[in-house]
């Protein structure tokens, strides 16, 4: 036990030594992971043994990957990509195939020897890709759907070599056929019944365990959800990652699945780092050094092969050229699968020990060099012509983009965060909330709201709410311990986001500024505020005066609050409300009567109403030209008297005098 606990020691401070220093040099973890296995491995140091039971923890890395990216993709949107899956990825996987095949046959290798290399060759990477366009952002890019969309297909393509590699070393090509079928059915049944269990079970038992409002409990269902996936496939001899992406793609569509993939997410990328990990312990160096010359030559025979294949195959399905490439060169390497099917044929003799070594060297190679390729992926575009300069690719813009944009983040949405929403709305600001008690977020959710089931102390739900692209972000609970880890994760993925914080009283204030916080509320100023103006509105002091005192003590508490708004410039008391100006803001939804016509048209002056500024998307535009043509979603600052205001309002909404 003490001999484990000091292997699994070093290889944690070798792991933590290589990331750091490869995070340093720029280059990405997975490289990290493995240098960290050729090191530890028995080519290596040799301090750590591999074994059946590490690398089948490992596997889980690869499932619980696929549980997260089955979250990304639900069953309408896999539905939307059938052509991509079934037409493209088949296209790649069998032309590869095919195309290898006869190359190795002209090389005088056996046809059971030539298929087995081939259809092996043909795989991708899903761990490698999958975990790099997150990193990268480019999932929702057409480029990342088109890798997507093949890997599902290979993987698929994985269950039926799994029967075939054993038989072949059988004769009997019915035997072959038959326990194909076999396989087929039984994939069939395990689809349909994890269909079911996702789609009628699994909502309501995550409801009801959200109810118990317990996280670590939330978490142990998650782990015993991706798990059950995939030990069932498992138990009917189908691939673990299989039946883990259909179990995430069924949760796709809940309430919980931003909560779903924030739980899972420590799990996954520890286990990936293991996997990445046993993947290096298997590259004999020596070998890769005596026969350096033939690895770079099947090297780079894979890499343009397998892009001119996807590429050719993407275009004839009516892709972008420079989309096509892109996703050739993701899909270049071999895959941690053909690591899998390696041990399976060596076990049969499908392949000689020789053929495994160099292979394992080939798969171990294409996947560390792959990150670096996809990194200069805009500049071989660029050299290849299909790029006026390197920085077009990454602003192309996204099949998907992103839902929130420029939006405020309310965290907590009962009745403070959804009194802020009520008067949002109104102004057409465009808002989300992240709520974690369920009752909540359906009763929100019927009634249209946008709101994110999740905990708000977590980076990958602020995250998923795009604080990263938020003008502000409003926290409405009170809880101050809740709230310093809430604004230290805001801050760690949006430093200069403004947050506006909610508390009791002033006592942490200092604390909260220090932390990053823009404004704090204090529930007992404010209440006190609106006594004392109770109070002297009681006592017959004009409003005026009244007005004119809670103003300056706002100012006074608050430094964003500066005159420009009502209450502000009242200062005379014997002012009248009927001679006062003040500042409204209107906006003017599709079918307001002001949409498409010029502001002069309006005649404000004649109505002694002027507009002092508009807003339009996200710029602001101080004084408007009377030739300006208002737009639907334009928020307008008027300014004039409150009833003359009043009225116009209505006349630019309604066209009513």
């Amino acid at each position: 036990m003490q001999n484990v606990l000091i292997q699994v020691f070093g290889l944690l401070v070798a792991a933590v030594l290589f990331v750091w220093f490869f995070k340093r040099i720029g280059l990405p973890p997975i490289l990290a992971y493995l240098a960290t296995g050729v090191l530890a491995g028995s080519h290596g140091i040799g301090w750590m043994a591999q074994s059946h039971e590490m690398h089948f923890v490992a596997e889980l890395g690869i499932v619980f990957l696929l549980f997260s990216l089955g979250l990304e993709f639900s069953l309408p949107r896999l539905m939307a990509m059938r052509n991509i899956v079934f037409g493209l990825g088949s296209l790649q996987v069998v032309v590869t195939s095919i195309v290898f095949m006869l190359i190795l046959l002209l090389l005088e290798h056996s046809l059971l020897n030539s298929f087995t290399i081939a259809s092996l060759m043909a795989l991708s990477s899903t761990a490698v890709v999958v975990k790099l366009l997150k990193e990268s952002g480019d999932l929702n890019q057409r480029r990342g759907q088109l890798a997507i969309g093949v890997l599902l297909f290979q993987d698929i393509a994985v269950v039926p070599l799994l029967i075939v590699y054993p038989l072949l070393a059988q004769s009997g090509s019915e035997e072959i056929v038959g326990a194909l079928a076999f396989a087929l059915t039984k994939g069939a049944l395990v689809c349909i019944l994890l269909f079911g269990i996702g789609k009628w079970i699994l909502p309501k038992v995550f409801s009801e365990i959200a109810l118990v409002r317990t996280d670590e409990l939330f978490m142990l269902t998650t782990l015993l959800v991706a798990l059950f996936a995939a030990g069932l496939t498992y138990l009917f001899g189908l691939s673990m990652a299989l039946g883990a992406f259909l179990a995430g793609m069924m949760l796709g569509e809940s309430h919980y699945r931003h909560q779903l993939e924030a739980d899972i997410r420590p799990f996954r990328d520890i286990l990936m780092g293991l996997f990445f990990v046993t993947v290096g312990m298997q590259l004999d160096v020596l070998y890769v050094l005596n026969s350096w010359y033939w690895i770079i030559i099947v090297l780079v025979g894979l890499l343009l092969f397998k892009i001119a294949v996807l590429a050719i195959a993407a275009q004839v399905m009516g892709e972008r050229k420079q989309d096509a490439v892109s996703a050739g060169i993701m899909l270049w390497q071999m895959g941690e699968f053909g690591f899998v099917l390696i041990a399976l044929a060596s076990q049969h003799l499908l392949i000689s020990s020789e053929q495994a070594s160099f292979l394992i060297a080939v798969g171990v190679l294409s996947m560390a060099l792959t990150p670096y390729l996809i990194e200069k992926t805009p500049l071989i575009l660029k050299k290849l012509g299909l790029l006026s300069h390197a920085g077009q690719y990454w602003q192309q813009p996204a099949t998907s983009s992103p839902l929130y944009q420029n939006h405020v983040v309310i965290c907590g949405f009962s009745r403070v965060g959804q009194t802020v929403a009520r008067f949002l709305k109104p102004e057409a600001i465009e808002y989300v909330a992240v709520e974690s008690n369920p009752i909540l977020l359906q009763e929100a959710k019927a009634a249209g709201e946008p709101v994110i089931f999740g905990h708000v102390n977590q980076k990958d739900i602020l995250k998923s709410a795009g604080v990263e692209r938020a003008r502000l972000v409003i926290i409405t609970f009170t809880d101050f311990e809740q709230t310093q880890i809430v604004v230290d994760a805001i801050k760690q993925i949006a430093p200069k986001v403004k947050i506006l914080v909610r508390m009791r009283d002033d006592t942490e204030l200092e604390t909260l500024k220090e932390l990053g916080v823009t404004e704090v509320v204090p529930e007992t100023l404010e209440a006190s505020l609106m006594l004392v103006s109770h109070v002297l509105y009681m006592s017959g002091v004009p409003m005026t005066r009244i007005i004119r005192r809670v103003s300056k003590e706002r100012r006074n508490r608050y430094k964003f609050l500066n005159g420009f708004f009502t209450g502000d410039k009242l200062d005379g008391e014997e002012a009248s409300s009927d001679r006062l100006e003040y500042l409204h803001v209107i906006a003017l939804p599709e079918h307001a009567y002001a949409v498409n016509q010029k502001i002069s048209e309006l005649k404000l002056e004649q109505r002694r109403v002027s507009v002092r500024a508009l807003r339009r998307q996200d710029r602001e535009i101080d004084a408007p030209s009377s030739q300006t043509i208002l737009l639907a979603g334009d928020i307008l600052v008027l300014q004039g008297k409150p009833r003359r205001v009043e009225r116009v309002e209505r006349f630019l909404l309604d066209g009513m005098e």
